[in-house]
């Protein structure tokens, strides 16, 4: 196997070795929703691309792969624009961020290759701290008359904490996304019914399968199989 990583490079070995059936399955189901969302509302080619981007990200980043990163950047630019021509205020400060995290996340996953885990007592405090900063986020966007702002302060600062977890590999931040993509559906559909906006119907079908991809990862990082880079080894950087 190692001599078949190392034929075949980093790139390859990250994005084709070591998936297991049902994973194939799934994700070409996921990225074959986004598609069909578009051609029903073929408006808004930008959030195709934000929806099969943040798809692909999430599937690697479960895999624990590096990858995840690249596909994270096309995403969130793309995230960036959705967000700001819906008015969604939260969503698109917080896009800034995720830009600028993913090429720290990118660094930070090339020096440490295990995933972590708070002990109970620190993961209740973190938790107890995220619903803490998700009240002040919603008074805060009531304040700038935001979109939405109980969904929309999720998505802010509760996305925030969850990234910040993702990109230091720590396997709480799969239990925060879950309760942002949730968040999320709700919004997104909201906000389509409002402003029958293509994009919206395409974040809702992105949330969707972003919902799906946390369940399924929080039992990937929590089995050790997404340590060392999800199996995909580390050859084909040489």
């Amino acid at each position: 196997m190692g001599q078949t990583q190392e034929h075949h490079g980093w790139l390859y070995n990250q994005l084709f070795t070591n998936w297991k059936k049902f994973e194939i399955i799934y994700v070409c189901m996921l990225v074959a929703l986004q598609i069909l969302v578009y051609l029903i509302v073929p408006d808004s080619i930008i959030g195709m691309v934000s929806g099969v981007a943040g798809t692909l990200c999430l599937v690697y980043g479960m895999k624990g792969r590096k990858i995840t990163f690249i596909f994270g950047i096309i995403q969130c630019l793309a995230m960036t624009y959705i967000a700001w021509i819906s008015h969604a205020y939260g969503s698109f400060a917080m896009d800034i961020f995720y830009v600028i995290s993913q090429p720290i996340g990118w660094y930070l996953w090339g020096h440490d290759e295990a995933t972590k885990r708070f002990s109970p007592k620190v993961r209740r405090w973190i938790f107890l701290g995220a619903f803490v900063a998700w009240a002040i986020g919603w008074w805060v966007l009531s304040m700038v008359h935001g979109q939405l702002p109980y969904f929309d302060s999720i998505n802010f600062v509760v996305s925030f904490i969850a990234q910040l977890l993702y990109i230091l590999k720590y396997q709480e931040n799969w239990s925060l996304w879950i309760i942002v993509n949730g968040a999320n559906i709700i919004y997104w559909s909201i906000l389509a019914v409002q402003t029958l906006m293509g994009a919206s119907l395409s974040q809702i079908a992105l949330q969707f399968a972003l919902l799906f991809n946390s369940l399924y990862a929080t039992k990937v990082w929590a089995s050790g199989e997404a340590d060392n880079e999800g199996g995909a080894g580390k050859d084909g950087d040489k």
